[in-house]
């Protein structure tokens, strides 16, 4: 008589236990793969604009006059005179931006953040106007807000009351009307403009490619 041989029972649990684990469903999978951040919002317009000028810190520029129509009545201040613009104060707000006009060290322009935060930030212009001895000038620190968010490249700024209430003390209607604006495009062009509506225009451009010796100080400002 034939006699079969059982197998152990420790190996017949061991096998039963590598079958049911070869039947079990497989644990979801696990996404490892990193979060990624989320994208910081792009600086403003009037950011932008005013990191532009900021760059151009310490450097000044020969402009000329591109537009002027109609001619202001009179003898032109502009007329075969050398200008210049030079980026003089940098702070982390206001700019201080000489704007010599030959031997006319009388104009500073002023551009300064108004923080609105981060998509709601606009830029301040104002005319800082000195005499000889630095004192200032009947008409001065006359200017504007920017309106909108305006661009990189160009901030526009309609005069304030402020100004509006300057320039009628003095008797100057025209000038109530005013609406300033800067353009830059970066190593190309700065353009500083006035404009009133009925078709007045000036606009001078000053020629980023080509930096020059910067002038002495504005007047007022000589320390």
């Amino acid at each position: 008589m034939t006699r079969t041989l059982n197998p152990p029972v420790h190996l017949v649990l061991a096998a039963l236990a590598v079958a049911l684990a070869a039947c079990a469903p497989s644990p979801p999978a696990t996404d490892t793969a990193p979060t990624p951040e989320a994208e910081a919002p792009a600086p403003a317009p009037a950011d932008q604009f005013h990191a532009r000028l900021k760059s151009l810190c310490g450097q000044a520029f020969a402009g000329r006059v591109a537009v002027d129509t109609p001619a202001t009545p009179g003898p032109n201040p502009f007329a075969d005179k050398p200008l210049v613009m030079h980026v003089r104060g940098c702070g982390d707000d206001e700019l201080r931006v000489p704007f010599h006009v030959g031997d006319d060290r009388s104009r500073t322009w002023v551009i300064t953040r108004i923080d609105g935060g981060t998509a709601n930030t606009r830029l301040r212009l104002k005319h800082d106007h000195r005499h000889e001895d630095g004192s200032d000038d009947a008409s001065t620190m006359y200017g504007g807000d920017s309106v909108g968010p305006g661009t990189a490249e160009r901030q526009e700024f309609p005069v304030d009351q402020y100004s509006i209430d300057l320039f009628a003390g003095a008797g100057n209607t025209a000038s109530q009307t005013n609406t300033w604006a800067m353009e830059l495009r970066p190593g190309q062009e700065f353009v500083y403009e006035l404009a009133r509506p009925g078709g007045r225009l000036f606009r001078v451009e000053f020629d980023l490619t080509k930096p020059i010796a910067p002038p002495p100080a504005p007047w007022g400002d000589e320390d």
